[in-house]
């Protein structure tokens, strides 16, 4: 079998960022797909669930709620090694075309306080695995070390 594209980025190499992970295209229509890489895998300690899943519900949130992306979301998930996320947005993007989005989105998630979003039973298969105040500090760590001074190095995947 021929590897799928995500496994063929020289992850010994890759750091935390904002990468067009592909581009698709559904009937005839680009679908881009992003990795929000976190942690520098390989390297340092991956997240936990429970901030995964808090991250999820308060990303997948916000992003259907956005005055400019509530329509072009299709998908905010983690990544299986749990180091990252992936952001499925309809249209052709290029990473740094969502870095003011992204910022936007990490600053309410760094921020956030209450009851998160979907953390009942009757809304999520999972409730209790939730851990708001690691999910902000990750989120902020993520605003002030990646997206407040974004490189090229961490719009584009190793070559």
């Amino acid at each position: 079998m021929e590897k799928i594209t995500s496994f063929t980025v020289d992850h010994l190499r890759l750091n935390p960022g904002v990468y067009v992970s592909r581009i698709d295209y559904a009937a005839g229509n680009p679908v881009t797909t992003f990795d929000l890489r976190m942690t520098k895998p390989n390297c340092e300690p991956v997240m936990n669930t429970a901030e995964i899943h808090t991250i999820e519900h308060l990303a997948a949130t916000f992003l259907r709620n956005h005055k400019d992306y509530a329509d072009k979301t299709i998908y905010f998930g983690p990544m299986g090694c749990r180091t990252g996320f992936y952001l499925i947005l309809s249209g052709e993007y290029k990473s740094k075309d969502i870095v003011p989005l992204m910022t936007e989105l990490y600053q309410f998630m760094a921020g956030f306080e209450g009851e998160i979003p979907g953390a009942a039973a009757k809304d999520c298969g999972n409730y209790l695995d939730m851990n708001l105040p690691m999910a902000k500090y990750l989120s902020k760590k993520y605003l002030n070390e990646v997206l407040l001074s974004i490189t090229d190095e961490q719009l584009n995947y190793p070559e």
